[in-house]
């Protein structure tokens, strides 16, 4: 099995000339093409020859020490809502397999082609990435690396994403947040993920679900990896990580919404967690926001989400619902009755809760909650019941949705050991402080690490 790299370590090695870029590219794709693997299920389409010779071109860059970018042959995946020039982008559906190629790359790709990474494939994904649980009828579904006996989600909609990550098809995975798209899959999958404030990258060439929630970032392997992909997207410099001890830090644990439910495993792990954070010196103070309920609040009147995808993909079911995921299709539909002043209404509700909960949380240094209130569930029942499938999703949409409706930077990042059932542990900040969560996550991560 090929090695399990971060971005520090892949580059690192390639530096010292322990590895080339076209070592990193071959093993992955060796791992893609493994018959017994996950690969015919993670990647819907590969750029092998792409993939090649780019790393051969930073192999020779590197020989003949011209400098490069700080992703310089470095090996990502990227789900299949991302345009790269002279690709295809069809969201994981059928109903868009006629589509033309990407005349350009994504914004987000362009500034990542620049650093010089290198591109494989793009991966699996719910269809239009509607869904948290990553269930796929048209590609089929990549299993959680967890328990694969049972067989359990990989969780969505990055599923493909996560899994590439997690079984070393990738070192790195670009992904997108609109309800917990990349927070849950890592989460799922013992990996680290990051959603950016709204508006923080270029949504120029990334296909939509929800104008008002799309975000995109990065799963990898560390906080650092997630902090490098996530600034060199934003078109930024890399900042040197400010870790910093725990001691004298203040967290505001959620309590509203985030704790009900959750299963034994994930309240386990949290509550682990939190007791080695406070005995670090950090102060916990558990918080109830009323605000919060706005969240519930905004579904009674329908979805946010449904309705701007809806208005999206209206024509398209009209002309192609054959070729859509039936779940999808109907989901979407269902939003059809919501009407324009419900969606106004919907929006003021939201700002009303971001306005009020950022009052709540502003002195604290982060919000904690669980990433996920329950651990991945397993697949076949979902695949032969709707109704458990559809009670599902909400479960694992809950804690990262919040997020997503205030529009705020959160991470997660894994708790508990290898022997146990996958747990998130979600760092949660304020709106632009996207530096300062990815430092807390980190700080965190080390600590538990330690211990």
């Amino acid at each position: 099995m090929a090695q399990a790299w971060t971005i520090a370590s892949a580059q690192k090695a390639l530096q010292e000339g322990e590895v080339s870029a076209i070592d990193l590219v071959s093993n992955a794709f060796s791992e893609i093409e493994r018959e017994e693997g996950e690969g015919s299920r993670t990647f819907i389409r590969t750029f092998k020859n792409n993939a090649i010779t780019q790393a051969a071109a930073s192999d020779a860059l590197r020989k003949m020490k011209v400098p490069q970018g700080p992703l310089a042959g470095i090996p990502l995946s990227v789900k299949d809502l991302f345009d790269l020039q002279g690709e295809v982008t069809t969201a994981g559906s059928k109903s868009l397999a006629k589509s033309m190629s990407a005349a350009k790359d994504a914004k987000v790709i362009e500034n990542l082609r620049a650093a010089g990474a290198i591109f494989l494939g793009h991966t699996n994904m719910t269809e239009f990435a509607y869904s948290g649980l990553g269930i796929n009828p048209h590609h089929g579904t990549p299993l959680n690396v967890w328990d694969r006996r049972i067989g359990r989600v990989p969780g969505g909609s990055s599923s493909g994403a996560a899994i590439s990550v997690a079984e070393n098809m990738a070192i790195a995975a670009l992904g997108s947040d609109t309800g917990g798209s990349i927070r849950i899959p890592a989460a799922f999958n013992r990996l680290y993920g990051f959603k950016p404030s709204l508006d923080r990258h270029s949504m120029d060439g990334i296909f939509p679900l929800s104008s008002s929630l799309d975000t995109i970032g990065p799963i990898a392997r560390s906080i650092e990896c997630c902090r490098i992909l996530d600034h060199v997207m934003a078109g930024l410099p890399v900042p040197i990580p400010n870790i910093r001890p725990l001691a004298g830090m203040r967290f505001a644990i959620l309590e509203t919404i985030a704790l009900d439910g959750l299963d034994v495993e994930v309240a386990g792990g949290f509550v682990r967690a939190l007791e080695k954070i406070s005995q670090a010196g950090a102060r916990l103070e558990r918080v109830k926001i009323d605000a919060i309920n706005r969240f519930t609040d905004i579904a009674a009147l329908g979805s946010l989400v449904g309705a701007e995808a809806w208005h999206l993909h209206r024509d398209l079911i009209k002309q192609e619902e054959a070729n859509f995921d039936p779940r999808v299709a109907s989901r979407i539909k269902a939003a059809q009755s919501i009407s324009a002043a419900d969606y106004i209404e919907m929006l003021a509700l939201r700002k009303d809760m971001q306005d009020r909960t950022h009052q709540a949380t502003r002195n604290y240094d982060a919000v904690l909650l669980p990433s996920v209130a329950v651990i991945p569930p397993e697949l076949k029942p979902l695949l032969s019941s709707d109704e458990a499938y559809s009670e599902t999703n909400l479960k694992v949409l809950r804690n990262t949705a919040i997020g997503n409706i205030l529009g705020v930077p959160a991470a997660t990042l894994p708790v508990g050991g290898a022997d146990t059932a996958p747990v998130g542990l979600m760092v949660m900040g304020e709106m632009g402080q996207d530096a300062h969560v990815q430092d807390i996550a980190q700080s965190i991560d080390q600590l538990l690490k330690a211990n």
